[in-house]
């Protein structure tokens, strides 16, 4: 199992979202960081930088993996429009 690091600023954006939406998004997470390379319809690999992203209904989470280190650093929380 990988270990899940966040930056402020997804720290940040994900505090202002509802409780439920916290949970939802929180539990999606974990279960990426449990096995990372699983297939799944909700995670890609992104185009033109390093990292991968979930799909969480109408958010996006940006995420990048440290293999060597075992780390999972979620960088970016945001909708659609305003993360790509």
């Amino acid at each position: 199992m990988y270990k899940v690091v966040t930056t402020r600023q997804f720290d940040r954006r994900l505090s202002r979202l509802p409780m439920n939406l916290q949970k939802r998004i929180s539990t999606k997470i974990r279960e990426v960081a449990e096995d990372p390379y699983a297939t799944n319809n909700n995670l890609t690999k992104l185009q033109g930088r390093d990292g991968y992203r979930l799909r969480v209904g109408d958010w996006r989470i940006i995420y990048e993996l440290q293999d060597d280190q075992l780390i999972m650093l979620v960088l970016e929380l945001d909708t659609r429009g305003g993360i790509y």
